[in-house]
């Protein structure tokens, strides 16, 4: 129907309301005019046709209007995001749009690769749900949002202000506009007064509408499902009963969510059966149910310092759904047999009844691996832990052999006290163990993919797309000026190019910040119902399989996995009804997991400026991550990053965008990407999640200098 649109467009050269385009293409059915809308809507998006102002539809021959994500700074100007040039829009120009509205935007002016434009429309309005502090001002109730991207007056309706006090925080939607720039909203739920413990983090979570809170529908569902594996479930699965085979679980000491236990055992002729067991989330959770509707609508839990929200019920999730030593739980197991050089040979998908033998945790574990000390109560499992580390160490060989990018970036870890304060930011350890996991859910993950993928049946994969040439040509040519040349062909990207990218740069001092940089050209991987691969894994087929208690991609592959498999359903509407529905489930899950992350990153920054509240003053060494216009940024050991404003320096620096470096004019010292420096913590601001440090050096050298 798109190029019977566009044709009968150019045809009648004119513009035509959406009525008269139905009339003309024959269009009668209410069904069929839904379709026709929505097709209007992608042509706009598309900027192949665009909505004047009395309704109508006209061909959009404009070069000049894009169409894209509008993020506005907090100063008030903005950027429409595009995939080449993103437009610059300033303040005076927003004409009404808001921080996340889907706009077209005109260009008004191009200074060499600099465009700056104007919005025209307002295509969609993302904002939704908004999340503010209470504060009273005579009679009326304002709320003064969050998001300093967002430019607004709000006053909540006299109905919702009963029980309210100065510093609650909302959640509050918008009603109407009552005059410029000002809305009135109604009050949708109250998360808790800002002085009270935890309440900062579930504000954050709020704010990229997650909640700790399941609606009644889910709540009331949870009655109906048992907290123990019941007679009928042992009868349909007897064969596949692995209760007596030696299975356990490895998770960190505080997991109370355990998704996936393992097996091993070694054949005579030295290969592997690994067997992967998971929980199976899909039998307590049924297609269409509330509980179903509420893991979709949060699409992952969310781990934010010392809290996780999560996908389901703690019933569920801690519960029958949690592979718990010595108790019996459903499972989807997938067993391997896996040869001498990595590869899985053979291997079975099938529902199982499993007990974990053993909760065992990473630190134990590690203890074996790595130190060769057996802790008290694994003396019975040195010898599968070591088949075990065996296999993961073929297996990762065989990854890395076909391209695999390991960016080794550190993790922070924040750690609180009772009151939910940060008391300490550490970097999270990673050993052996964890590895080795690792390597175990990512060979399951491509034995699921690839068994559906030829199988040529509509699935859900977990897709990485390759890097654009022009995004790592431009890192190469930037690692060129800090004085590196590097050798390797950016033509036809491969995983290995990536590989020997980071081999030659392992060495240099910057090399923690130039992995994150290229880490940074890589598209970010997503849900797909078409598989492209996973180019950061070296993977031609990969799904996620192996956690479907916290994240719903996995829930939903385990039940194409027992429609295909174990019912056998192969009718054509069932492939019918999973061609339409997968592509909407894969992007839900994609940006549901795009919110959680943007949420934990934003609450790990408040969290480390709130423990670094209570070190003003002290002195830090770190290294110099990133050098702009307006400030040197100083990464610390344990990961906390801060800014030396460039105000705060002594003497007159010169930017040098492309070499990223700062060069005095005045004889001061010169700062360059990698440079070690010690700082002073001159300012931190939980609430604008922002840390001030000053160099210790230069500010020495002024005080020298102001005594002289």
């Amino acid at each position: 129907m798109e190029r019977d649109i566009l044709e009968l467009l150019k045809k009648e050269n004119k513009a035509l309301y959406p009525e008269d385009i139905g009339s003309f293409l024959g269009v009668q059915k209410t069904e069929d005019y839904e379709q026709l809308f929505k097709i209007l809507y992608e042509l706009e998006k598309k900027m192949q046709i665009r909505l004047t102002n009395k309704g109508k539809y006209i061909l959009d021959e404009n070069p000049n209007r894009k169409t894209g994500i509008l993020e506005v700074k907090e100063k008030g100007f903005g950027f429409v995001l595009l995939e080449e040039e993103d437009i610059f829009i300033p303040r005076s120009n927003m004409n009404g749009a808001l921080h996340g509205d889907e706009v077209i935007a005109e260009i008004t002016s191009k200074k060499g690769e600099k465009l700056e434009g104007k919005i025209i429309q307002i295509l969609k309005r993302n904002i939704s749900n908004l999340v503010g502090e209470v504060h009273f001002k005579k009679k009326d109730v304002y709320i003064y949002l969050e998001d300093p991207k967002i430019h607004l007056n709000v006053v909540l309706k006299k109905e919702f202000t009963r029980g309210l006090v100065d510093g609650d925080k909302v959640v509050v939607k918008l009603e109407k506009q009552i005059k410029e720039n000002l809305y009135s909203a109604i009050l949708l739920s109250k998360i808790g007064h800002k002085d009270d413990p935890g309440v900062d983090i579930l504000t954050i979570a709020a704010e990229h509408e997650i909640y700790k809170d399941f609606n009644e529908e889910a709540i009331e569902e949870l009655k109906q499902i048992p907290d123990h594996v019941l007679e009928t479930e042992y009868e349909q699965r007897k064969d596949h009963d692995l209760r007596e085979k030696v299975i356990f679980t490895i998770d960190g000491e505080d997991t109370k969510d355990v998704d996936d236990a393992i097996s091993i055992s070694k054949k005579e002729d030295g290969n592997y059966i690994l067997g992967v067991h998971i929980a199976d989330v899909s039998h307590y959770v049924k297609p269409g149910s509330a509980l179903d509707k509420e893991a979709y609508r949060r699409g992952t839990s969310s781990y934010l310092a010392d809290r996780v929200i999560p996908m389901l019920p703690h019933q569920l999730s801690n519960g029958i759904c949690s592979l718990n030593e010595m108790e019996d739980r459903l499972a989807m197991s997938c067993i391997m047999e896996i040869d001498s050089k990595g590869d899985v040979i053979d291997y079975d998908i099938f529902e199982s009844i499993i007990r974990s033998k053993k909760k065992m945790t990473y630190k134990k574990v590690n203890e074996i691996l790595e130190k060769n000390s057996i802790p008290e109560g694994y003396e019975e499992y040195e010898k599968p832990l070591l088949e075990m580390q065996e296999l993961a160490q073929i297996l990762r060989k065989n990854k890395i052999r076909r391209g695999y990018i390991d960016f080794n970036i550190d993790e922070a870890k924040i750690i609180v006290n009772e009151k939910g304060e940060a008391i300490d930011v550490v970097l999270r350890e990673r050993g052996v163990g964890e590895n080795m996991i690792e390597d175990f859910m990512i060979v399951a993950n491509e034995t699921v993919a690839s068994h559906i993928y030829y199988m040529e049946l509509p699935f859900l994969y977990r897709i990485h797309e390759k890097p654009e040439e022009e995004k790592i040509s431009s890192f190469l040519k930037y690692v060129s000026i800090l004085g590196y040349k590097l050798v390797g062909k950016v033509h036809d990207l491969r995983p290995t190019t990536m590989q020997n990218i980071l081999k030659q740069l392992e060495d240099k001092k910057e090399y923690s910040i130039l992995s994150k940089q290229l880490l940074r050209c890589m598209k970010k991987a997503i849900y797909d119902s078409n598989n492209v691969g996973h180019f950061g894994l070296g993977s031609n087929c990969y799904t996620h399989f192996t956690s479907p208690i916290r994240r719903y991609p996995d829930k939903m592959v385990h039940q194409l996995l027992k429609t295909y498999l174990v019912k056998k359903d192969l009718s054509n509407e069932t492939i019918h009804f999973y061609e339409q529905a997968l592509p909407e489930i894969a992007f839900q899950s994609s940006e549901r997991e795009r919110q959680s992350v943007e949420c934990e990153r934003e609450v790990d920054s408040m969290k480390m400026a709130e423990y670094m509240e209570k070190h003003i003053g002290e002195h830090f060494k770190g290294m110099i991550s990133g050098i702009t216009s307006w400030g040197i940024y100083v990464e610390l050991p344990n990961l906390i990053e801060g800014m030396i404003r460039i105000d705060s320096l002594n003497g007159e620096y010169v930017y040098e965008e492309e070499a990223c470096r700062l060069v005095s004019t005045s004889n001061q010292k010169n700062y360059s990407l990698g440079d070690s420096i010690e700082v002073v913590v001159t300012r931190a601001s939980k609430i604008l999640r922002q840390i001030d440090f000053e160099d210790i050096e230069n500010k020495v050298n002024e005080e020298e200098n102001g005594n002289q």
